[in-house]
């Protein structure tokens, strides 16, 4: 495993390289996408539109924003009042189609971050379909709101409401077009957002700061913004069962991750004076049949939430456990939840297209 973590460091140094030497292909890929938004936003393309609340979770870069937690703040706030489904298209899925996540559905068949919005909240109906349009046509019966993961870019579909995230440390405005950076479509894409929520702030983030960054992601009239960290939960768990932080001190462990970004978990459990062995994976990681052997050798493993979800089998051969994590608004968290639920208390529907 550390020749691993070796080749994995060498392989994003190299890359960070051959990326900086295609951005010609960044300015043709950014011309297509923003050619697409125009046909959009003047109706030449049309965008359809539902008789109920529809809330849209994304971003303008490839993953790490920390879309996860955020759908699982909006379903614990709105749960309560109304009917909630939660739509993802099942990333890494091996099957087609619209599926209703159950509780015990395999991570093969629906994905592992739905599955962990269905095992976190088994009273909401979840599913997953790559058509967004015909999965919201099957969940509008059971539903009075419907929470769309990772749909920004999804222009056939209409949202009633749209949260924008990005990372304090990897703001869109700092970013570029892919292959060069990171950016799925122009900044420009950014004046679509109702809220836009700036995740992964540290601990120690001052006014000042958010004000700079506000200054810079060039903010519509219109738009909230918000700043947002991670929340770590103080036990570490396995279904049922959970152990206090505590429990890892003084053992050996292994940190095994299959996320965008590790670091704020990695700094975090350093923090904590906890030691550790480090294999980190590429997100959404299948993981081999050889690399679950592997895994095997240590006696205690840790892992993400969404990891322990392609993991769990592990659980009859050692210890394993997953560290929770939420979304928690630093500046004006009542402002925040009452505009999203203003939204959808006080929602007109639109002229259907």
């Amino acid at each position: 495993m550390q020749n691993y973590n070796l080749l994995h460091n060498l392989y994003f140094r190299d890359m960070k390289i051959i990326r900086k030497l295609l951005f010609p292909f960044s300015l043709i890929y950014g011309g297509i996408t923003l050619f697409r938004n125009y046909l959009y936003n003047t109706g030449i393309l049309s965008s359809k539109t539902y008789n109920l609340p529809v809330i849209c979770v994304g971003n303008l870069s490839t993953g790490g924003t920390g879309k996860t937690p955020m759908i699982e703040l909006l379903a614990a706030l709105l749960k309560q009042d109304y009917k909630v489904a939660i739509l993802s298209r099942g990333y890494k899925r091996k099957t087609k189609g619209f599926k209703e996540v159950l509780p015990n559905s395999f991570v093969e068949e629906v994905g592992d971050e739905p599955l962990q919005f269905k095992r976190k909240y088994p009273e909401i109906t979840v599913a997953v379909c790559e058509n967004r349009q015909n999965g919201i046509e099957k969940l509008k019966p059971e539903a009075d709101v419907i929470l769309l993961d990772d749909a920004f870019q999804h222009r056939k579909v209409k949202a009633s409401f749209n949260i924008l995230l990005t990372p304090y440390n990897d703001l869109y405005s700092n970013d570029f077009m892919l292959p060069t950076g990171n950016l799925r479509e122009p900044k420009s894409g950014a004046k679509r957002a109702d809220v836009i929520v700036v995740t992964k702030c540290p601990e120690s983030v001052t006014t000042k700061a958010m004000k700079q960054v506000k200054k810079s992601l060039n903010l519509q009239p219109n738009q909230n913004v918000f700043f947002s960290k991670i929340g770590y939960d103080s036990n570490i768990k396995n279904g049922s069962t959970q152990q206090p932080l505590s429990y890892l001190q003084k053992k050996d462990f292994a940190l095994v991750t299959g996320i965008a970004n590790n670091k704020p978990l990695v700094n975090y459990l350093k923090l904590k004076g906890l030691n550790f062995t480090e294999l980190a994976f590429k997100d959404h990681h299948n993981f081999s049949a050889t690399e679950l052997e592997v895994l095997k050798q240590h006696s205690l493993i840790v892992t993400t939430e969404k990891d322990f979800m392609r993991l769990q089998s592990l659980s009859n051969s050692l210890e394993l456990f997953y560290l929770p994590i939420k979304t928690e608004i630093l500046n004006e968290e009542e402002v925040f939840c009452q505009i999203v639920m203003t939204h959808v208390t006080n929602f007109q529907q639109p002229t259907l297209q």
